[in-house]
């Protein structure tokens, strides 16, 4: 059976059978990949359990969870989530910025991320957003094994879930380049917390893209949303920064789409791979059930410059959803649009840039959203959200 070692060193007082209290001394844990089996033999390393925050003769409680009664778990060793504050974490190629309480990553755009044209999608942003904030919760040392909750949240069954996200994109990063994402917190009346993001290009330094959303908690088993506690709030407050990505001083109300809507998608349903670890959909899937129900020939001529969505209720696996999009303007008009710009012979390169564009023959067309479930009695909202774009125009024409 294959297995993989881990030096760590650790003194630890268990109890035996007859009550007995004994030291075990300083041990190398070998555990097999199934876990199923651990052996033990003298060594005197520890650089795994300062990683973590359990200190060498430590007897805490906390100590004896994260040991499981002598033992380091398998899923510990593999994880490694610290406990204590970390600077910089060279895996991820992350540091903590902003005097102590931002994050910033590195990141480079992979071939997987980018489209056709060669530039990362706006799900591929999503997803390095996410991927980017629970890093920094990682970096704080408060990261339990929640997506993303404290210790505090995990103590009173909590998690988090997005209640409104506004991107903007000015320049969509494009393939093999190197970007950096900054993130922050703060906080967002009394029971939410505010996370914002900004990307910018390493070469450059330009800012491509910013983005703010507004999270609150819900109780993992009632499903219901709960007030944040004190202990959650003392725990998460010292990282708040009063600074905003996009200043939003009062956000404008996204109205309900009707069954009248021109675009509609029906009988969407989840995927097990859809669902993220708090067993619901991931919020990028919202964004991609939106886009599919806009026309191809306007996604052909437009790139996204901004997105807000407004999130309603959960989606589980056993949802069918249903999607629904109105244009803000006639599409004839665009069509209109569109032969004009055809006539002036406007093109724009691959770079993910719109180019050298008169301001007054660049267009901007917009769509609300409405993704809802669908039942026999009435159909719930999940998420309304509002879209807008830029007119792209391709090569070749």
């Amino acid at each position: 059976m294959f297995t993989f070692s881990c030096p760590v060193s650790f003194s630890i007082s268990c109890s035996s059978s007859n009550g007995n209290i004994q030291n075990h001394g300083d041990y190398r844990v070998n555990i097999n990949v199934n876990g199923s089996s651990c052996t033990r033999r003298p060594i005197k390393h520890h650089t795994l359990l300062n990683e973590v925050g359990v200190k060498e003769g430590s007897t805490s409680l906390s100590a004896i969870q994260f040991l499981e009664n002598g033992h380091i778990s398998e899923e510990k060793i593999r994880q490694r989530i610290p406990r204590q504050k970390q600077l910089v974490d060279p895996y991820r190629q992350g540091l903590i910025t902003e005097r102590g309480v931002g994050y910033r990553q590195t990141v480079v755009v992979r071939s997987y991320e980018v489209g056709p044209d060669k530039t990362a999608t706006l799900e591929s942003l999503l997803n390095l957003f996410q991927e980017t904030a629970l890093n920094h919760v990682w970096m704080s040392g408060l990261l339990s094994n929640g997506f993303g909750a404290t210790h505090g949240m995990m103590r009173n069954n909590l998690i988090w879930v997005v209640s409104r996200m506004h991107v903007q994109v000015d320049h969509y990063p494009i393939w093999g380049e190197v970007i950096e994402i900054d993130t922050w917190v703060g906080a967002s009346g009394k029971n939410g917390m505010r996370r914002d993001w900004v990307i910018r290009s390493q070469a450059t330094d330009s800012t491509y893209a910013r983005a703010t959303s507004t999270w609150v908690m819900m109780n993992e088993q009632t499903r219901r949303l709960s007030k944040m506690p004190d202990e959650v709030r003392d725990e998460i407050s010292p990282w708040f920064i009063q600074k905003q990505a996009i200043n939003e001083a009062v956000p404008d109300k996204i109205v309900k789409l009707d069954d009248k809507a021109k675009h509609v998608n029906s009988d969407l349903k989840p995927k097990r791979s859809d669902l993220d670890m708090n067993q619901h959909v991931n919020n990028v899937k919202y964004v991609r059930w939106m886009l599919e129900t806009i026309p191809d020939k306007f996604l052909e001529c437009h790139q996204l410059s901004s997105i807000i969505l407004e999130y309603r209720r959960e989606c589980g696996s056993s949802d069918v959803v249903q999607s629904l999009c109105q244009p803000d303007e006639d599409e004839s008009f665009a069509n209109g649009v569109q032969q004009n710009l055809l006539t002036n012979k406007v093109l724009v390169g691959g770079n993910g840039r719109l180019g050298s564009l008169d301001i007054n023959t660049l267009t901007y067309s917009g769509y609300t959203h409405l993704l809802q479930t669908t039942g026999e009695t009435q159909n719930e909202e999940i998420v309304r959200g509002r879209t807008r774009w830029n007119r792209k125009i391709c090569t070749g024409l």
